[in-house]
């Protein structure tokens, strides 16, 4: 695939997505699906199957999609940042045709990025409901005959708030989203299939979030590599770039998700107009955020204080700290990728996780670019992986960058 084509289909799906969210966007979110709803008792274990149902594209009313995949939603467990055990929703899509490549076909853990917080917007829902605009990069690794393991996160779908940003339950709902994978027959899969991680943005976070913890939370599972893309390894400068940006609203996002799963009541820190906003914001995905753009975090709150002044001060300081990526050494070779002008999460991040990981002794190559900004960054992403991924599945040894950082 080369990358012209891939920028053309891209802008075109991008636009649809914006399109047809914006359509949208002053709709509240409706019930659950009787899917998505959690059973009074789950079964044991962490990544095992509750129910699964076809997956009908919005794209493909026809099912010709049928004839080249297997795809299905499913429910499964997985567990909080706290360790409790609760549903999560996501997607397996597995190529009809045989495998080619060298043992068992691979299964990626795919950790897809921002899609926002309401529950309409999970991707397993948008399959069928919307546009979700992370299949294009989804139809390479399918191609290339991998089998997907989606998560939609913790309660993005699901009953509960979306822990946006939270990195352990973003770590363990991908590693659960394989496991549930491998448990499917249909699937043909197996506990003994190659694993790859990939994501970008915030599934860079959950991507690279995974790849720590595999070795701990996940030990049975063989990952070979994680390719992880833009990863936003420290939160604590976000506010100093996302702030009264165009992004606003993902800086949001985060706050709102991660108080939820620390338990923090966030409303006696804002003003009348902050609460009304943050109602507002509870239902958004990803192509609302001009409903946050360009406002400034210390308009919304009591004593005018932004959200990079309440982030560094306690009990919100900790819970930031907390989801600092690069304090624990994958298991697996791991490529990082970001651009020079990225305008949402700066490259000095990226580089400063790599420069974490060499220090604990990891294999890491990290790959700059000068993509233009964010959104051109996944470009590079979804272009490097094919390469790492089959050289991995080869078992052909991982170049690392640890000596020139």
């Amino acid at each position: 695939m080369t990358r012209r084509p891939l920028l053309r289909t891209g802008i075109v799906a991008v636009a649809a997505a914006m399109l047809a969210s914006l359509t949208t966007a002053a709709q509240a979110a409706d019930d659950l699906p009787a899917f998505y709803q959690a059973p009074d008792t789950l079964p044991a274990g962490d990544g095992t199957v509750v129910r699964t149902e076809p997956i009908r594209y919005l794209l493909d009313p026809a099912g010709v999609s049928d004839v080249a995949y297997t795809s299905k939603r499913m429910l499964y467990t997985s567990r909080s940042r706290t360790g409790e055990r609760h549903a999560v929703s996501g997607s397996v899509i597995v190529p009809k045709a045989a495998w080619k490549g060298p043992g068992t076909r691979p299964v990626i853990g795919y950790a897809v990025g921002t899609q926002g917080v309401g529950d309409t917007c999970a991707p397993s829902r948008q399959f069928s409901e919307g546009i979700e605009y992370e299949g294009l990069f989804m139809a390479g690794l399918l191609k290339r005959g991998y089998a997907l393991a989606v998560t939609d996160y913790e309660g993005l779908g699901t009953e509960g708030a979306h822990t946006y940003m939270d990195r352990v339950s973003q770590g363990q709902a991908v590693l659960d989203a394989v496991r549930a994978a491998q448990s499917q027959d249909w699937a043909g899969l197996s506990s003994s299939s190659p694993v790859g991680i990939y994501g970008y943005s915030q599934g860079g976070g959950a991507a690279a979030s995974a790849a720590e913890l595999a070795g701990s939370y996940a030990p049975e599972l063989k990952v070979k590599g994680t390719v992880a893309g833009a990863v936003p390894a420290d939160l604590s400068v976000l506010p100093g770039v996302l702030d009264g940006s165009l992004y606003a609203e993902f800086l949001w996002f985060a706050v709102t998700g991660l108080t939820d799963s620390y338990d923090i009541d966030l409303q006696p820190y804002l003003n009348e107009r902050g609460k009304q906003f943050l109602a507002d914001a509870s239902d958004d995905c990803v192509f609302d955020l001009f409903n946050a753009s360009f406002k400034q975090s210390k308009d919304f709150t009591v004593d005018g204080s932004s959200l990079g002044d309440l982030i560094a001060r306690e009990p919100f300081r900790t819970m930031i700290d907390d989801q600092r990526i690069g304090r624990i050494k994958p298991s697996a070779p791991v490529l990082l990728t970001h651009s020079l002008l990225d305008d949402i999460i700066p490259y000095r991040t990226g580089r400063q996780l790599a420069v974490d990981w060499c220090a604990r002794g990891a294999n890491v190559r990290l790959s700059t670019n000068t993509s233009p900004l964010h959104v051109g960054g996944i470009l590079n992403n979804a272009t490097e992986v094919y390469g790492f991924l089959e050289a991995r599945l080869a078992g052909k040894p991982a170049p690392s960058s640890c000596w020139r950082l």
